[in-house]
């Protein structure tokens, strides 16, 4: 089952021809209207006219998030505002966000993407999709509402937390398809059996979950209790949100939408070449996106490119399921969180000085952070409500980041000193 049968069935050669046209239209509108861009192939001496071959993109230079924030909020866009129609934004490494925006043809494009990452799941226009992904700047829920309206389906924007509305939701609007985060939708399992609903009571045949790592003992588990196929999916904030990649019902890798992205996996130390089939970095350039293009823009994630036919007839290639980070990044309950951010606000509290430990766990099928201060010796009271108000203090400032985090102030010298590099991060959840 495909949504634009024309162009996932596209004959390779074609579908290459495709894609170096649209990448030299793209390079000559960041060259005119980017000054980022600008600036970088003047500096390698790179007229756009020189890039005449799909492998000749790697002459180009990378774009990391560390230039959408230093270029916040619209220093990378190459369209003028009054164009933009949306804008969306991620968590940024200093607590500011990273703003991208989209077109009233952006957000068209957006639509068909995902709506064929959604066919390729199985939703058709006869379901009744539940998206329980924030609704917020994060561009998950709006992303998914899109591409769902558009196949025809009966969408429920029933948005990230309340679980128990969410299983009522769930039951009364008889839902055919989940969309929500792996890790919420064990969640709600759990939620479900506390309740005494089981699996036969409801009316879901199809999930996608993204947004963070799972593993496939993780999706036999969610198979089982909610009675559903669950099925992968891949979105970056910065190169477009869902709709990048998704898993087809054959479920060997996700099929990345080529004809709009340019696909390569590099050395996450060298910056150079993986060799085929080789775990690396993902490093995407997009090839239709009007109001933020970028070019090589390394998103920090591992996987491996699969070159080898799909049964399910997509030629497409596909990416291999995301194991983990080639950065410090960590994704908790979907979100983005650096552990460099945490440092920044404890360091404004006054409260930290070298010493502090971010431990991750999972708790009823939920992340669970809590961030651990070694107090400084300056720090001596005796009165609860003082200390109280530091700790509550800290953690306000710290769900600015849109995490909930747990403070803990430890005594001084109790946290571990490693010989080498200091160890912030103890994570200890389990996919």
């Amino acid at each position: 089952m495909y949504w634009q049968a024309d162009c996932e069935c596209m004959n390779r050669s074609d579908l290459e021809m495709v894609q170096l046209e649209r990448l030299q239209s793209t390079l000559t509108r960041v060259a005119r209207n980017v000054p980022l861009y600008s600036r970088r192939f003047a500096e390698l001496g790179l007229d756009p006219d020189q890039i005449r071959s799909l492998d000749d993109v790697r002459r180009l230079p990378f774009t990391t998030k560390a230039d959408v924030r230093d270029n916040y909020p619209y220093g990378l866009f190459a369209v003028p505002l009054r164009e933009v129609v949306r804008l969306q934004a991620s968590s940024g490494t200093t607590g500011k966000p990273t703003v991208v925006g989209y077109t009233k043809g952006d957000v068209r494009r957006w639509s068909e993407l995902v709506a064929r990452v959604l066919t390729a799941g199985g939703v058709t226009k006869d379901d009744v999709v539940q998206i329980a992904l924030n609704y917020g700047l994060f561009t998950g829920g709006f992303g998914f509402h899109y591409g769902a309206e558009r196949i025809g389906a009966s969408v429920i924007p029933s948005s990230s937390g309340n679980t128990r509305r969410q299983i009522m939701i769930m039951q009364d609007y008889r839902a055919t398809a989940l969309i929500c985060t792996p890790s919420y939708a064990l969640h709600l399992a759990d939620a479900l059996a506390e309740m005494g609903v089981g699996r036969n009571d409801l009316t879901l045949r199809v999930g996608l979950f993204g947004a963070e790592p799972w593993s496939e003992p993780m999706r036999r588990e969610i198979e089982e209790r909610l009675g559903v196929q669950a099925t992968d999916n891949y979105g970056i904030s910065e190169v477009m949100g869902p709709g990048i990649a998704g898993e087809c019902l054959e479920r060997q890798g996700l099929h990345i939408n080529e004809d709009h992205f340019l696909a390569e996996i590099v050395d996450p130390e060298s910056g150079e070449p993986a060799a085929p089939g080789e775990t690396g970095e993902l490093v995407l350039t997009t090839l239709t996106k009007e109001a933020f293009p970028v070019v090589r823009y390394r998103t920090g994630d591992l996987t491996r490119l699969i070159d080898e036919p799909c049964p399910c007839g997509r030629t497409f290639r596909r990416m291999a399921r995301i194991p983990g980070r080639a950065d410090d990044m960590l994704i908790i309950r979907g979100v983005n969180v650096f552990p460099s951010q945490v440092e920044a606000i404890l360091l404004e509290s006054g409260l930290a000085g070298p010493h502090y430990q971010i431990v991750l766990d999972r708790e009823d099928r939920m992340d669970k952070a809590t961030v651990l201060v070694e107090a400084p010796e300056s720090f001596c009271t005796d009165r609860i409500s003082e200390s109280q108000g530091v700790i509550e203090s800290l953690r306000r400032k710290l769900e600015e980041l849109g995490v909930s985090f747990d403070v803990r102030l430890v005594e001084p010298r109790t946290l571990e000193r490693p010989e080498g590099k200091a160890k912030r991060v103890l994570d200890r959840r389990t996919l």
